[in-house]
């Protein structure tokens, strides 16, 4: 990957949390987050993909299909 990759995927992770917390406690359905995403042309390989690292890197948490900002 490239530098501007990275750069690019780190803004959409960050855009992602970002669009989780602005969910407030209830948490965002992550058909609705898929949804904008795949607007974008993700796929919902790479939305899985994505969401899974931003849950391992600890950034969000995951209660069934709902996403929220890890404390």
């Amino acid at each position: 990957m490239t530098s501007s990759q990275i750069a690019a995927i780190r803004a959409i992770a960050d855009a992602i949390v970002d669009a989780v917390k602005a969910a407030g406690p209830t948490g965002a359905p992550g058909g609705v987050l898929y949804a904008a995403l795949m607007a974008q042309g993700c796929t919902y390989n790479q939305f899985t993909s994505l969401m899974s690292a931003l849950v391992s890197a600890g950034k969000l948490t995951k209660d069934g299909h709902v996403y929220h900002v890890a404390a």
